[in-house]
């Protein structure tokens, strides 16, 4: 990434002129020329000399660096939109923002309801499954659990082989693929925390597909894509999966679409008319 310097200088300004010395626990008085703090107050917060911050704001400095930046992100009190702004400018990649973790927002789960017509589900980053609507349970059967131990759908599809049988079986070794590539890459994105750490080691030790490739390291983020499931009631359906990220990237919105001029319309049909006990009654994973 480039840095662009003009605009780092004018940004690192303004939010310099912006602040008061009281803010940042520094003595006021009545002498100062112009309101915000001085420059030299700017590099004492920030821990750097005065003549590097001098030249940052006269856009004739070296790019900084990562350390330099959130050290500058604290002494100007930005926000995290103004930090990752900040980063950008100065031709970095803004760190990872704060995560929404396993709590859904009204409005997302309001979202989730109003698709009445179309399978649609919510999980976090390590595959959660935090929440689904009526036609996603109908279509992926005992998949939709929002039991913790049993939600996470990369653990179940290694571990519980009744998980598959929905899927056709010349497609499942490239899902497996898909789930381990997109969970590497989820893990560096969340920086190796804790979650992550220990589902790894616990898919290791409990499975050797995934073991295997895991050695691979693949990285591959799931964004679009296009599945087949072997519906026990209305047979094969084949189906667009389109994902929608929180602005943390750590929880998405996946909503199963009929590709156009497929019967899988028709087979969305059939399935909002059947009930959940129809349905139970049908799948072969739940006898």
């Amino acid at each position: 990434m480039d840095m662009d310097r003009a605009e780092l200088a004018d940004f690192l300004r303004r939010r310099r002129g912006r602040l008061r010395p009281e803010e940042v626990g520094l003595p006021g008085g009545s002498r100062r020329r112009t309101p915000g703090l001085r420059r030299e107050e700017v590099s004492q917060l920030a821990g750097m000399s005065a003549d590097y911050y001098m030249r940052l704001e006269q856009a004739r400095s070296p790019q900084p660096s990562v350390q330099i930046l959130a050290s500058l992100a604290r002494a100007l009190r930005l926000t995290d939109d103004e930090r990752d702004h900040l980063y950008l400018l100065a031709g970095h990649r803004p760190p990872a923002g704060r995560m929404a973790g396993d709590h859904v927002r009204p409005g997302l789960l309001y979202l989730l309801d109003e698709l009445k017509e179309t399978p649609a589900h919510i999980t976090n980053d390590l595959g959660d499954l935090l929440a689904h609507n009526t036609m996603a349970e109908a279509l992926l059967g005992c998949i939709c659990s929002v039991r913790e131990q049993d939600r996470n759908f990369v653990w179940r599809w290694f571990t519980d082989p009744a998980i598959r049988r929905i899927y056709s079986p010349d497609e499942r070794h490239e899902h497996s693929r898909a789930y381990a590539a997109d969970l590497r890459a989820s893990i560096a994105r969340r920086g190796g925390d804790a979650a992550s750490t220990r589902l790894v080691a616990d898919l290791q030790a409990a499975s050797p597909e995934f073991a295997a490739l895991w050695e691979l390291h693949e990285v591959a983020v799931r964004r679009n894509s296009r599945i087949r499931v072997d519906h026990p009631t209305v047979g094969p359906v084949e189906l667009e999966c389109e994902t929608l990220l929180s602005p943390a990237e750590d929880q998405m919105l996946v909503i199963f679409t009929p590709p156009p001029g497929t019967p899988a319309l028709d087979k969305l049909s059939l399935l909002r008319g059947l009930n959940h006990d129809e349905f139970a009654a049908a799948d072969p994973a739940r006898r």
